[in-house]
């Protein structure tokens, strides 16, 4: 695994740490490995945890250092960007959901992933920007992974301007689901992962499942789907346990 990424395994909850202490960014590499961690979380855990070591969440991509400078041709430059992608991808694919824990600056590949996480728990001290364009660079990367979590004008207007906001308005942006005391974010958090695994697992997947798969169906098929997934979900035994 990778050395800047932790991962601890507590119970049933995967806990995942970006580790990159020196300056709190992710390297190409780190989301490469994240997606391996993510996409293979189901297979001992019903979710996974996702926090920085902080003081920052993320301040945004950094390309891993190498003997060659980055390729001048876009076509092959192109594979570059692949671990950012892929790790977009893993968020949303991922079989459980991944919960977020944003602390002080998330800029970029931060603003991206903490919309990308199924729940998000933000310090009412973080702040959030997309400053891709004020260093000449076009935010798409960070564009295909919030078209979808956020309005438009919103997207635009933080990509436009650079300007960092706060939590309450990233959460009303639609990048996190809450914002905590900074004071009382542990506990909050602690508390909702004891509430979501002592969910049934197969709500927990199936919940994810919905929502990744329904949104590109036309109205009926979302319709027929949910029928379907809810009549596999509720009578499998699972579900008929008592907690």
């Amino acid at each position: 695994m990778h050395p800047q990424l932790k991962i601890e395994q507590d119970g049933r909850l995967l806990r995942v740490t970006l580790n990159r202490t020196e300056d709190n960014g992710v390297s190409d590499s780190m989301a490469s490995a994240l997606s391996v961690v993510l996409l293979s979380a189901h297979e001992t855990s019903d979710a996974v945890l996702l926090r920085s070591a902080g003081p920052d969440f993320c301040t945004g991509r950094i390309r891993d250092a190498g003997p060659t400078p980055a390729a001048s041709e876009a076509y092959t430059r192109r594979d570059e960007y692949d671990g950012i992608f892929g790790s977009y991808h893993a968020m949303r694919s991922a079989k459980v959901p991944v919960i977020g824990v944003i602390e002080g600056r998330c800029m970029g590949f931060g603003t991206a992933i903490a919309a990308l996480c199924d729940v998000s728990f933000a310090s009412d001290a973080a702040n959030f920007n997309i400053p891709e364009i004020g260093h000449n660079v076009m935010p798409t990367m960070v564009m295909s992974a919030v078209y979808d979590r956020m309005n438009r004008n919103a997207i635009l207007w933080m990509a436009y301007s650079t300007d960092f906001i706060d939590a309450e308005r990233a959460m009303a942006y639609g990048i996190v689901s809450n914002v905590v005391p900074a004071a009382a974010l542990n506990a909050e958090v602690d508390r909702f992962c004891r509430v979501l695994l002592s969910r049934p697992r197969p709500a927990i997947l199936g919940l994810k499942e919905y929502l990744r798969v329904a949104p590109r169906m036309d109205e009926q098929a979302a319709i027929d789907y949910a029928r379907s997934l809810h009549s596999m979900v509720n009578t499998s035994a699972a579900m008929k346990k008592r907690h």
